[in-house]
């Protein structure tokens, strides 16, 4: 996403932005970490393939809550992507982007959305507070990923290949406040359930 053919003027904004938002984040409590951009490599076929940021230092779990000056030393003069460790704070749950939008409908009908995090590659992550585990119906979903103890998600504006990571639902929506993990599983499950129902339908009418 950070095109090496970007004016310096432009570089200079992202990076700034990154940083603004890592450090807003930080005074609030959630443990920022900075991450290394996705980089490209070489495949197997010669084409270009992209990684997703990881933490910028092997050491990141000691870093967790760093105090947000040492964020904004962090992000000064370099463009990071904008992390958060997950299992203390926060949680997240990763999905795709069929059963993200279904439980997104689900979490408005009830009133109370949830914090929605979408990425350039098609996955959605649904934040909540720290969890000690996750239903065996999701956890038993290869397509489903629980960010939870020594675990880490990117959140905007960090960079991926054809675009950056947004908000589908700012975490104001909520004042801040993360919902409880339990709500928001339960509504996955009943996502998930809905989208089974959905393709035994589509299976039996074929």
């Amino acid at each position: 996403m950070l095109d090496a053919n970007w004016p310096d003027s432009w570089r200079n904004a992202f990076r700034i932005e990154l940083r603004a938002e890592a450090i807003g984040l930080a005074w609030r409590g959630w443990p920022v970490l900075p991450g290394v951009n996705p980089v490209a490599v070489r495949g197997e076929d010669d084409d270009l393939t992209w990684r997703r940021p990881v933490p910028a230092y092997d050491n990141w779990s000691d870093v967790i809550g760093a105090h947000p000056h040492q964020v904004a030393e962090w992000f000064c003069d370099k463009t990071h992507s904008l992390l958060v460790a997950t299992g203390t704070v926060l949680d997240a749950i990763e999905v795709d982007d069929e059963l993200g939008k279904r439980a997104a409908r689900l979490l408005r009908a009830t009133g109370h959305p949830a914090p929605i995090v979408a990425m350039p590659n098609g996955r959605w992550l649904f934040l909540t507070t720290a969890a000690a585990s996750i239903p065996a119906a999701l956890a038993a979903q290869a397509s489903i990923e629980w960010h939870g103890a020594g675990s880490w998600i990117p959140l905007p504006p960090s960079p991926f290949q054809h675009g950056v990571v947004h908000w589908r639902v700012k975490p104001e929506v909520w004042g801040w406040q993360l919902p409880e993990a339990s709500a928001v599983h339960e509504v996955l499950v009943r996502a998930l359930e809905g989208e089974h129902a959905i393709h035994l339908v589509e299976s039996s009418a074929a």
